[in-house]
This record gives structure tokens, sequence and C-alpha cells, in this order.
């Protein structure tokens, strides 16, 4: 961290501009070129099931994954518990699997909230549940803002229940037996708490009188973090009440220490002066974690595009959904969802590369690169600057990564002003040993080649998109030209 804060101020002292390039040295600097992009830990979330099961990707036709709604990077599917458990330790996997797999094998990544309350259904818990002894409540009605619903016979149960709880954390265990871990698990959501796993209790419990504080939430926190070691999870703001402008409470400081990020599910569901309410929350959580970002149902809320692009700016956020008809949003506002894309989540870009027109096999030669993130959220899943030299037919020559600049470590910033650092490493290529046998070195072709850039894992392989062309098909961007002599 501190070599690449040390190398931030040389980029402040000497940008691209001041890299005088030397005769034997070719340089690349590259524009951006303003495309979306598709990355693990970041992007549009379409919404497959938004607890009603016929809306708004389950209407779409199985091979239909949306791909030209730009940057949509995860597939969303949040549904009751009744309908994933129908009988004790009998799982519907398949409501799951059977969408998840269409945008798998497409590359993108998929989320997941299971809800215990519903008020579309006479209840979000499996009966089984409640005949195995867990209490509950029956609600007429639920409230939402100056709005009341009719819900006859609407089941809530008792969070606090011990037999509820024990079958919530069996059902906890298993999903993290399936999806712990799993890269192509964006983030699963802490649910099973309140109206539509949202922690909305406050809006059905005035029809029985019956509350529960912070000591049951974070019973629900206990469960999850017990089970999930590696996925990321999330946790909804309005845990700590929906509209309460604080910055800190006790249940998602909570959360946040036990590495729980947090979900806004309330994005211009309000007028101004109230599009949301806990930007300033979200500023203990963004600089670690991903904060993921809800807006409401299109034909339910004021719809302001402006203040949608406004309120990634204000949570510094990684995550956006499409809580609507997919193509609908996509048409009616295509022009904020293509600047938008320019800043939701991380945005890697490579200024200028220089490195000698020549080099020889065994000897060490320098390649110096400028990055900087014009995103509004760190790249928390982190990545290494790499050149690959590759022949006429696509071979890989040589693989030179510069493990010592990480760009998660790169800062962020209001647009147009993020600063740059310089990655700047030897490499030597074929390098040869000696021992009591001889001298060795791997055989390496030599001659003229191309030159790549890519942002990926220690060992080379490329797992983030860059806004450039050139494209191997792999991620690997062109830059030029090299030549290896003996």
């Amino acid at each position: 961290m501190k070599r690449i804060l040390s190398l931030v101020l040389l980029a402040m002292l000497a940008g691209p501009a001041a890299w005088a390039q030397a005769p034997d040295m070719e340089s690349f600097a590259p524009a951006d070129n303003g495309q979306a992009l598709v990355n693990p830990g970041m992007g549009w979330m379409l919404y497959y099931y938004t607890n009603v099961l016929d809306r708004y990707g389950a209407k779409l036709a199985p091979e239909d994954i949306v791909e030209d709604f730009p940057g949509m990077g995860v597939v969303f599917l949040r549904l009751p518990w009744a309908f994933l458990e129908p009988e004790k330790d009998n799982f519907n996997w398949e409501i799951i699997d059977t969408p998840a797999q269409r945008w798998l094998q497409s590359g993108r990544q998929v989320a997941f909230c299971i809800s215990a309350t519903e008020q579309w259904t006479r209840q979000g818990t499996p009966q089984w549940v409640f005949d195995e002894g867990a209490k509950y409540y029956e609600a007429s009605h639920f409230v939402e803002g100056d709005r009341v619903y009719d819900t006859p016979g609407m089941l809530e149960p008792d969070y606090a229940d011990p037999v509820f709880l024990k079958n919530v954390e069996h059902l906890v265990e298993r999903m993290a037996e399936r999806y712990d871990g799993d890269p192509s698990v964006a983030f699963f959501a802490i649910g099973l708490y309140g109206m539509w796993g949202e922690g909305h209790t406050v809006l059905t419990t005035p029809s029985h009188g019956h509350s529960w504080g912070d000591d049951t939430k974070k019973k629900y926190i206990d469960i999850y973090t017990r089970h999930f070691k590696k996925t990321q999870l999330c946790i909804s703001d309005d845990y700590a009440g929906h509209n309460d402008r604080r910055a800190r409470f006790e249940i998602t400081e909570y959360a946040r220490r036990k590495g729980v990020t947090i979900k806004d599910d309330s994005i211009l569901v309000e007028a101004e002066p109230n599009p949301w309410y806990h930007d300033g929350m979200a500023q203990f959580f963004w600089p670690d974690m991903p904060v993921i970002l809800e807006h409401g149902h299109m034909d339910l809320i004021p719809w302001n595009k402006e203040l949608l692009l406004k309120s990634i700016e204000a949570y510094h956020a990684s995550y956006m959904s499409i809580h609507w008809w997919p193509r609908e949003e996509l048409n009616d506002n295509r022009d904020i969802i293509d600047r938008i894309n320019l800043r939701l989540g991380y945005r890697l870009n490579m200024e200028k590369a220089e490195w000698p027109r020549t080099i020889r096999k065994n000897e060490p030669f320098t390649i110096r690169s400028l990055w900087k993130n014009v995103g509004v959220a760190p790249c928390y899943g982190g990545g290494y600057p790499c050149f690959t030299i590759k022949n006429g037919k696509g071979g890989i020559v040589a693989v030179l990564v510069d493990t010592e600049f990480n760009v998660k470590d790169l800062a962020v910033a209001a647009p147009g002003e993020a600063k740059s650092a310089v990655s700047e490493r030897a490499f030597t290529v074929a390098r040869a040993f000696t021992n009591d046998f001889g001298t060795f070195a791997r055989t390496c072709q030599t001659g003229d080649f191309d030159i790549y850039f890519s942002v990926g894992t220690v060992y080379g392989s490329p797992t983030l998109a860059l806004p450039y062309g050139g494209d191997d098909g792999h991620k690997r961007y062109k830059m030029g030209r090299i030549r290896i002599e003996e």
C-alpha cells in the first residue's frame, strides 16, 4: 500500500504528458472507449424474481438474458422460503438453478435473498415450520407510508421464536453448503426477517402490537455469518429503520464488524427532499465492502433520472437494480444508464505504458504503466497488471505480472478527479539458472511479437474487462510490438 501511495505522488508530478520517450522505447496511451463493462463485484442487477414469481425476468423467454442491457452483470433472485423448501429438508433448488444457469453460462453472476413474510401471499414461511410449533401472528393489514393494505389472513412469524430460528439456521446452513465461496455468487442477502426479507417489521407489527429489538436482529446476522464464511453478505439498511437519517446505528455497526455490507432498497421510493435516507451510513461501508442499491418499482415511485445517477455518487455504489421490466427501463433511460455505467462500481484505466523496443533473453528490462480507477468504488477483489507477449498465431511466449501493484488500492474520487499511480517493474524473459550440472533456461522463441496488457490473477490469467479495443477474446488488450533476441 505504501508503495502505491508513493507512486501516486510520483504520477502527480510526472503524468503521461511528462514521459519523455527514449529512442529505444515504445509507448501506448489508449483512450477509454466509453463502453459498459461486465465485471465481477459490480454492475446492474436484473431482478428475475422480486418475491412475486411472474416478474420481471421471469417473463423472459428461456434464451433471453437481456444481453442488450449495457453493464448488466448480475441476476438477482428474491423469493419466499415457502417456495424453496415446501417440505422440511426437501428443497426445490430447480426454482433457483434454472434461471441462474441462463446467466451463469454467459459469464454473469447471481445473488439471492430468501424472505419469510410477504404481503401478496398468505405466508412466506412454509406451513410445516408453523406445524412444528413456531409461533406466528395473523395480520389483517400492513402499512407502508401513508398507504394501508388489507392482507386478511397474512401470517408473520415470531422472529424470536426458538423453533423458527432453529429452522432458519438449518435453511441457511444448507444454502451455504451450496453457494458459499462460489465465485459466480455476487452476494447473499440476510433475509428471513421482516417484510420481503428487508427488516420492515414496522409495516406489519402495529396490527398485533409486537416488535423485535436489536438482540433478535443480531441473531439473524450471527446465523448467516456462522455459515457464510467467504461469500459477501448484505443486510437491508431498513434493519435500522427506513427513514431515520442517522449514519450510525447499533445494528448496522454490528453487521459491519461482522463483514456484512448494506443494501439500500429505498432509492427514489419517495420524492425530494427524501429520495433516500442512508447515504451517510454508506460512508462507513463502501471503503471496504460493495454497497448495493435498489430503486423502487418504476410504476410506484417518483422517477428522476438525474437523482438515480446522484445516488450512485452519494453511496459510492457498486450495484444498482433493474427493478422493472428490463427493456422498458432500458428504452426509457438509455441516456442515464450510459452515464451511470461510466461511474458505477470500479472502472480501471491504463493511461499509458512504456517498454523497450527490443529485449534479450535472460536480461532484465522495465515496463512502466500508469493506472487509475475512474469509478465510484474500489475494485474490492483486486487484480494485478500483466503484460503478455504473443506470437502471430496467438501463442503465449511470455507472461509478466507486476505482483507488487494491486488495483484494489487505486483511490476513487469525484468525476474527472481520480489520481493515477505508476506500476514500474523489472522483468526477465527466459531467465537462466545454474547448478552443478550446467546452465538452464526455458525454451523461448525469438523474433518480433505482439504485446498485450490485462488485469487479473498473480499468475497472469485476465479477470477484469477494461474499456479498450484490441481485445484478444480473453480480456487482453494489444498495445504494440516487442522484439526478443538471444
